[in-house]
């Protein structure tokens, strides 16, 4: 296949421009993010708001767009999503990426420039799927509606970081709200409605959950930025005892499924179990006087964020270049490589607390991240580069 070949393939569904995007800047932004934390190089941004960019809007932005430029037309029973229009929007993100990361090192004007070039390819991204939602002849557009309201906090946090450049305290308000309500939320609401239908599972959907859950993340993300720590603990505390209980109620059988079932089933479960693990850490850090160091961020990001992206990306670059939805042992161990990092973080924060002195399982912890995207990216970038040549 020659290099006029490639390109045309590589641009001939969405999914596999935006994934690859995806994976390479999993791997650099990480990279960088080490060695600012190491001192090796000098950022002209803080660490923590390169760091809860980058990972949010240049990594997971990126896979949603492939998953919901594949996936939302069929949700909705509209037509597909035109070539020249997604990909007038990944190279905007390779801009928008390249400018981040290279202002990142010389200029605080470049990084405006590339979170700006990334927010106007965010909110062209949202107005296309809010025009397939308002188009789609489907009879039930409630989960569409969802997974745009949580693109909504998505572009609102996305302008929020902008501003915490030049209004530092916006920041955490910025992180928060990307996070809880762009990223976890996105990635629930597409979860909800796409597990229990790859699962064949027949449990009668409780339609006001999807709606209690969101009620209950907006209440942790406003009371998250205040001083309110025994309200936030019962919040979390009902987000996780809520959860599980539904989850439980669509009898997944995760240890009789398949790999490419199981790890999504595991996804889910973990974002209960983030929320419990938050409780519990909210009073040890109240009760105790010390900090676990974002523990259950990390839970929810690594455990259930990373967990679900991965396994339906999976899905997605086989169902889509003409393989079965199998995982091979390769992809299995990849799965279960996700969970090693999962808890090569939990130890990280274990030990912060505790004073334990196990400092270096930061630098264990992101390079097992990059490792993971190397490795990810070395099973199915050729698939998404020219798919599987028969």
């Amino acid at each position: 296949m020659n290099t006029q070949q490639t390109k045309s393939y590589f641009l001939s569904q969405p999914h596999q421009p935006f994934f690859l995007l995806g994976i390479i800047n999993a791997i650099c932004m990480m990279l960088v993010f080490l060695l600012n934390y190491k001192g090796i190089v000098i950022l002209k941004i803080d660490a923590l708001t390169f760091h809860s960019y980058a990972l949010i809007f240049t990594l997971f932005s990126n896979v949603f767009n492939g998953f919901l430029f594949t996936t939302f037309p069929r949700f909705n029973q509209t037509q597909v999503i035109e070539q020249s229009f997604y990909t007038t929007l990944f190279f905007t993100n390779i801009a928008g990426s390249l400018f981040f990361l290279l202002g990142a090192f010389f200029s605080i004007y470049g990084i405006v420039l590339g979170m700006g070039i990334l927010l106007f390819s965010h909110i062209a991204s949202v107005q296309k799927l809010y025009t397939i939602y308002h188009k789609g002849m489907a009879p039930d557009k409630s989960d569409s509606f969802w997974i745009l309201v949580a693109q909504f906090f998505g572009i609102v946090g996305h302008s929020l970081f902008i501003l915490s450049l030049f209004v530092p305290f916006v920041l955490t308000f910025a992180i928060t709200l990307s996070f809880f309500m762009y990223a976890i939320f996105l990635a629930f609401s597409v979860g909800q409605r796409m597990i229990p239908f790859f699962s064949h599972s027949f449990a009668p959907k409780d339609t006001k959950f999807i709606k209690i859950v969101f009620t209950l993340f907006l209440a942790h993300t406003l009371i998250s930025i205040t001083e309110l720590h025994i309200l936030l603990a019962i919040i979390d505390l009902l987000l996780g005892s809520y959860t599980l209980y539904e989850f439980k109620r669509w009898q997944l059988h995760p240890l009789q499924s398949p790999p490419i079932l199981w790890v999504l089933h595991l996804a889910l479960f973990w974002l209960p179990t983030a929320f419990f693990i938050s409780t519990l850490t909210i009073v040890v850090e109240m009760y105790l006087d010390t900090s676990l160091y974002f523990l259950s961020i990390h839970l929810l990001a690594l455990g259930f964020l990373t967990t679900v992206l991965i396994g339906f990306g999976t899905r997605v670059i086989l169902g889509h270049s003409g393989q079965a939805p199998h995982a091979d042992n390769f992809t299995k161990y990849i799965f279960l490589f996700i969970q090693l990092v999962v808890v090569l973080r939990v130890l990280f924060s274990l030990s912060v607390a505790f004073s334990w002195g196990f400092d270096y399982f930061f630098e264990i912890t992101a390079l097992t991240w990059i490792i993971l995207f190397i490795l990810w990216g070395s099973r199915y970038a050729k698939t998404l580069l020219v798919g599987v040549q028969r």
